[in-house]
């Protein structure tokens, strides 16, 4: 664990060097006040959304299903948040259509579409299964 925290740090420190050197490419100034409105959005915002869904969650989706719905909303959300700066168009150079030549929103519904595909797929296997239990009955022992 010591090795890993000192790998962390080392990489850590090379990046706040890399910002603070290159203060033409990183604009340190820009990526202080990011940093500070992506810690005030995740407390502020994303934190009590998570408990609020979480919470309706826990009362409006079965049990049996619950956790394939809550796996579908970690990873939509993660894919979302990753794909952020793409899909609204932040970094492009204006007249160079080759710097952002991908529809990202539309690529994004698509992987989305994909991961609450595989969540039904998964939610209708574990129905038929437990319908397919509950008509043979219990296994009769010796």
């Amino acid at each position: 664990m010591a090795l890993t925290a000192l790998g962390g740090l080392a990489a850590l420190g090379y990046g706040i060097d890399g910002l603070l050197s290159e203060t033409r490419a990183t604009n340190p100034h820009n990526s202080l006040r990011w940093l500070i409105a992506g810690v005030l959005a995740h407390d502020v915002l994303l934190v009590p959304a998570v408990a609020l869904v979480g919470l309706l969650l826990s009362r409006a989706v079965p049990g049996p299903y619950r956790a394939v719905v809550q796996g579908a909303l970690i990873v939509s959300g993660s894919v979302a948040a990753a794909s952020l700066p793409l899909w609204r168009g932040y970094g492009g150079t204006p007249g160079n259509a080759t710097v952002d030549a991908l529809p990202y929103g539309r690529n994004l519904l698509i992987v989305l579409g994909a991961v609450w595909a595989a969540a039904t797929v998964i939610m209708v296997f574990r129905r038929r299964r437990s319908r397919r239990s509950r008509r043979t009955g219990p296994a009769r022992g010796m």
